[in-house]
Formats: structure tokens, sequence, C-alpha cells
């Protein structure tokens, strides 16, 4: 007899949810879904009611037997499920929006995963995603933590190291790489093969594959010449083609931010001024949207989701249930422990990274040598990265100064200390357990 599923959707008010409901919903031969708890703060309830309500109708819509609960009852949620998704943000947008302007301030990029307001966001996830997983550990002890939430290699690492709870990172970068290099290469998605290693927001496609053949050096230049290659949340600062040439690996979106600061900070200031940072923009973005799924006509996801920044997220988070349930064995780039994959990094360390995934969990598919010219920033990123998860278990404002001055995209020691203590002034509220 086939199992039925439960699914608990932690951040079940997110704009997000209809996409993930839609992606249920067309594999339903292969996946049976019979429960989808979604689950907000008390915040979050208006949310909440309206895309259950939408999510009810979508499933109405096509006759499916998926019973849809949302409560603000986190251990109802949790108890029992299967697979429980995180896609939740502590602070809300506002948090967002300060984690953007903070650094802007002081002339420091102001992105809400990478530099500081990465950070900021990592120090208020931290606490709340591992009090999530004593839940987890209670109330579903066999589930499969599938994180979404952002910075997400760093809460994953965080999940590994402080909890026993089976967790996979994951995110819509990598999808998204796919689905454009497979445009400009002009052939389907699934014929294109991608060797994928890096961190979180910093992963590199060492090789392209189509059909067998090496197409690593074709990208690159198609890149170089300016063919898309961004996302809607990443301003497209057209890549240099002799830097990609002498990098001989396909960069990340997300690594404009790290190669290209001068050029992304000026577009940033520029943006704030004009029309608000990102946070800002999306505001108004996820407005629109709500008032879309407010509509009692509306049974379906609606095409203006894809303007938010988290285009394939349905596809990259229920194929991952796919290949568990079903032991698919099939491969896929997620964040977990690097056990050897990367050789100068700690087992421990998360890592982004293609692997095969069945029923038995993750393997990572081993690359061997990796460029100076990659590990360089690999090993700058993970210090800072394994620094914030202790400043934020610990609520330790040394541990705190020093990630923020290990980052690369924080210049010097001084603003890195008026950077931090700016932020947990502004995050008072979400941090009570840090001290200084």
């Amino acid at each position: 007899m086939t199992k039925s599923l439960k699914l608990a959707i932690i951040g079940g008010g997110s704009s997000y949810t209809p996409e993930l409901i839609e992606g249920v919903l067309k594999r339903l031969d292969h996946l049976p879904v019979t429960e989808m708890h979604f689950v907000d703060i008390e915040a979050g309830q208006h949310k909440l009611d309206i895309v259950a309500a939408l999510a009810r109708r979508m499933v109405e819509k096509v006759g499916a037997n998926i019973e849809i609960n949302a409560s603000l009852d986190r251990r109802a949620a949790i108890q029992n499920a299967d697979f429980v998704m995180t896609q939740f943000r502590v602070g809300g947008l506002q948090a967002r929006a300060n984690d953007e302007q903070i650094p802007l301030k002081y002339d420091v990029i102001g992105q809400e995963t990478t530099g500081p307001g990465g950070f900021a966001k990592a120090l208020r996830t931290i606490p709340v995603i591992l009090d999530i997983c004593q839940d987890i550990e209670a109330l579903a002890p066999d589930a499969w933590m599938l994180n979404f939430t952002n910075p997400a290699g760093v809460v994953t690492e965080a999940i590994q190291k402080y909890s026993r709870v089976k967790t996979i990172g994951l995110c819509n970068v990598p999808v998204s790489m796919q689905m454009m290099i497979a445009e400009m290469m002009s052939c389907p998605p699934d014929q294109l093969s991608l060797e994928c290693i890096g961190l979180n927001h910093l992963v590199w496609a060492h090789r392209a594959w189509i059909g067998g053949q090496d197409v690593t050096a074709e990208v690159l230049k198609k890149v170089g010449d300016g063919q898309n290659f961004s996302m809607n949340n990443i301003f497209e600062e057209p890549w240099d083609p002799d830097f990609l040439n002498a990098l001989g690996a396909i960069p990340c979106p997300y690594h404009r931010y790290y190669y290209q600061v001068d050029a992304m900070l000026a577009e940033e200031k520029a943006s704030a001024l004009e029309g608000g940072t990102r946070a800002q923009q999306v505001m108004e973005t996820e407005a629109e949207l709500f008032e879309l799924y407010s509509d009692e006509n509306l049974a379906e996801k609606p095409k203006q989701l894809e303007s938010r920044g988290g285009a394939y997220y349905s596809d990259a988070s229920l194929n991952l249930v796919d290949a568990i349930y079903n032991d698919r064995k099939t491969i896929h780039v997620v964040n977990v422990p690097n056990n050897g994959t990367i050789s100068s990094l700690d087992d421990d360390a998360v890592i982004e990274c293609s692997a095969v995934v069945g029923s038995w969990g993750v393997r990572p598919l081993a690359v061997g040598h990796l460029s100076p010219a990659i590990t360089g920033l690999i090993h700058q990123v993970k210090a800072y990265e394994q620094l914030t998860i202790e400043a934020a278990v610990e609520g330790s404002y040394d541990k705190a100064l020093m990630a923020l001055a290990s980052n690369p995209l924080v210049p010097d020691i001084t603003r890195a200390k008026a950077i931090l203590d700016d932020i947990l002034r502004t995050n008072d509220d979400y941090l009570p357990y840090f001290s200084r």
C-alpha cells in the first residue's frame, strides 16, 4: 500500500506558497500528498488565511484529495510530518529592508543573503530554526527538513551541527542557472548537465555538458558576450570576457557581489535613491500578489509570482521530495556536509554541490582538485559563515565582530564594528539572547 504524505510548511503565509501547491498538484501521480499543513506566526495570520483559501481552490479545481490545514500551531503542523519545508523570514520584509539599508550607510553592499545583510538575517534565523528542530526531534523524528530559508547554507550548517534533524538545504539559484544555460544553448534543460560545487550563493558550474560534449567554454563565451545570466533580484552587471576565460568556471549570478563590488554597490545606491532597496520593491510586488490571491475566482498560481526572485522554488524542493520518497537516485544541487568532497574544507562544513539523492539521503559527487582562484574565496566565506553560526548560537559579540571582519564584502574593521553595532541596535527585539 502506498504511503500517503504529509507536508508541513513553516512560513506557509509566504507569497511563494502557491508555487509549491502547483508543484504538488503536478506530481500527484508519484507523490501521494494527502495533507499540507501551513503554519505561520500571529503577525502573518492574514496572509496565511489568504494563501490557505487559494490553496483549497487550487486543490478543488483539479479534484485532488488533499487536506489543507492552516494554523499558528507549529507543533500540530510538524506532528507526524514526512517532510518539513522551511521558508520563513524572521522580522518580515521590514527586517530585510533594514538588512539592505544598514550596510549602504557605510558604503558596503546591502544584500539580503551576502555580506552584512545575510549576516543579520542569520543572527535572527538560527535560534528560531534550532527551536523548530527541537519540535521535529520530538514530534516527527523520521521527517526530512528541506530548508529553503536564507542564508540557506549557513542555516543548514547550524542545523547539522546543533540538532539531530535530517536536513538538506536547497536553493533555486542552481535550477535557475540550469534553465538559463539551457536557453542560451538552445537545448532542453534535461539534456544539459552541470557539475556544481561551492557554497550557497557562491556556487560555480565547473563543467557543462550537452550529450556528452563539454560546452563549458562556449557557455562562458556566451555569458561574456552579454547573454542573459541573472535573476530577477540581481542587477545584471555585464561580465568581463577576459575574467571569465581566466576563471574557467561558470559563476552564479550572486558572484557579481564578490567579483564586481564597485559596480554592484553603485547600482544598489542609485536604486535605493530612485525606487528603494530590493525589499521595498518586493513589498509592492507582494501587496499586488496578495490582492490577486484574495480573488475568490483565482484558482491557480498567477504569472506575476515569477517577478519575485524565487522562480523554480517548487521544482527544486519537490524534485528533492520525489528523489527521497521514490528512491530515484537522481542528481540534485543541494547544501550538505562536505565529508571530503572539497579536500581542503572540514568534513562538517556545509557546501553546495551536485549530489545523488535517494531514500537513504544524499551522496555528494567529488570533483577533485579545485583551482586556488576558487578555493580562496570559498575558504574566506566559509570562515565568515562558521563564525556567524557560533555568534548566533552563543550570542557572542566577539565572534560576530570577527565574522563581519572576515567577510570579503566588508573592507575594514572600523566599518565592520559600526555595521555590527547598527545591526544589533536595529534587531534588538529579535536578538534578546545577544550580549556585548
